[in-house]
C-alpha cells in the first residue's frame, strides 16, 4: 500500500487509456465498488497479499494496493482502488477516484440482499463519471462459503450480470482455498487490459444478451453464531 491517497492520485494521473508505463512496464487502474462491508478491502488484501485480513478496518476515503503479475510473458502492474461505500467518505475522493479508470470490479455480499440492491446505483454512479460498457467491468459475490445465510441466488445475480454485459464470479475472501479464485478475477481483467478488448464481445440489445461466464463457489458457513443465526466476516 502506498503511504497516502496523495501519493496514490499522483501516480495515477500520469496514466492514461491504454495503460501508463512505469519502469517499462504498463500501469493499469482497477477501481473496487460496493457498499460497506461486502468485503472489497478483503478481496484487494487476499490477492496482493496472498492472505486474508482477519480484522479489516472500516475504510475512510481510499485504500490502495498494486501487484505486478505476468501476462504472456509481459508484467504488468494493477493498482486497486477501494474506496469507502459510505458516501460521507468519499466526497472529497470521487472526482480523483473515476480518473483515468482502466476497469471496475462490482461486489456484493451474497449473504445480504441490499448490497446486490445497490450495485444499481453504482453502475448509475460509473456513468455519470463516463465509465461505459467500454471499458471492462467484472460482478463478484463476495462470502460464497457461507451458503445457509445466501440471500442472493446465483441465478438472480447473474441474470443482473447478463443485463449489464458482465461476466459473474462467486468467491470468498476468507476461505484459503478460494486464493486461485480471487486471483483468477484479476488475472482475467489483466489480460483483457493487455489485449485492449472488452470484457465481452460488446454492447447487445438485451433480447440477445449472451450469458456471461460464472464462477461460483458454494462452502459451508463455518462457527454458528450463540443465537443460532449464521455469521461471516470474509
Amino acid at each position: 500500500m502506498v503511504d497516502s491517497p496523495a501519493k496514490a492520485v499522483q501516480e495515477v494521473k500520469q496514466s492514461h487509456q491504454r495503460g501508463s508505463y512505469s519502469h517499462n512496464k504498463r500501469v493499469f487502474k482497477i477501481i473496487v465498488l460496493g457498499d460497506s462491508n461486502v468485503g472489497k478491502t478483503c478481496l484487494t488484501y487476499r490477492f496482493c497479499e496472498s492472505k486474508y485480513l482477519s480484522q479489516p478496518e472500516s475504510t475512510i476515503g481510499l485504500d490502495f494496493r498494486e501487484k505486478t503479475v505476468i501476462v504472456d510473458d509481459e508484467e504488468i502492474k494493477l493498482q486497486l482502488w477501494d474506496t469507502a461505500g459510505q458516501e460521507r467518505f468519499r466526497k472529497s475522493m470521487v472526482a480523483h477516484y473515476y480518473r483515468n479508470v482502466h476497469a471496475v470490479v462490482f461486489v456484493y455480499d451474497v449473504t445480504k440482499f441490499s448490497s446486490f440492491q445497490a450495485l444499481s446505483h453504482w453502475i448509475e454512479e460509473c456513468n455519470r463519471h463516463n465509465l461505459t460498457r467500454d471499458i471492462p467491468r467484472i460482478l463478484v459475490g463476495n462470502k460464497s462459503d457461507c451458503s445457509e445465510t445466501q440471500a442472493v441466488l446465483t441465478s438472480v445475480a447473474q441474470k443482473f450480470a447478463d443485463f449489464h454485459n458482465m461476466p459473474l464470479f462467486e468467491t470468498s475472501a476468507k476461505e484459503e482455498s478460494e486464493h486461485g479464485n480471487i486471483n483468477g478475477i484479476f488475472l482475467t481483467l489483466a489480460h483483457k487490459l493487455k489485449n485492449q478488448k472488452p470484457m465481452m464481445m460488446g454492447s447487445v440489445p438485451s433480447e440477445h444478451l449472451l450469458r456471461a461466464d460464472v464462477i461460483s463457489v458454494t462452502r459451508e458457513c463455518s462457527h454458528p453464531a450463540n443465537d443460532g443465526s449464521s455469521y461471516c466476516y470474509c
